[in-house]
């Protein structure tokens, strides 16, 4: 395997890794936003943990990519209850092309990395508050 332009510290991947087994069993949406640092390509969390798609629409940047580990619960079509950990790439229309190369470089990694199974392209902040239904579907 190449080695990667990206990287995580130590400290990121644990975080990483709580906030997938925490938010398994939350009863409530939960997220983590992320971004890459452009001096050393690391990628970083930069909140701490958000518990509503309004604060999430508040604490997204209105002209730079994000990513946004994100567990949503919901409820499926047979009653089941789940709550899917999801990866949100948003890449407002508003960013650079050089800002959404970058980002676009790590999405893959980031999946890897986060171990999550489906990944939303959204461009617009009114978007994440469809976030409900687009899991459903």
């Amino acid at each position: 395997m190449a080695p990667s332009l990206y990287s995580f510290s130590e400290e990121t991947l644990q975080r990483l890794g709580k906030f997938r087994f925490s938010s398994a069993r939350a009863h409530s949406m939960e997220a983590l936003i992320y971004h890459i640092d452009t001096s050393s390509y690391e990628i970083k969390a930069e909140t701490d943990v958000i518990t509503s798609l309004e604060d999430l629409v508040d604490e997204v940047p209105d002209s730079s990519p994000r990513f946004i580990l994100l567990s949503y619960p919901i409820t499926l079509q047979d009653g089941r209850k789940s709550s899917p950990l999801v990866l949100v790439y948003f890449r407002p229309q508003t960013s650079t092309q050089e800002g959404k190369m970058l980002y676009a470089g790590a999405v893959e990694l980031f999946r890897n990395k986060a171990g999550v199974n489906k990944v939303l392209d959204i461009d617009e902040e009114e978007e994440l508050l469809d976030i409900p239904d687009l899991l459903q579907h």
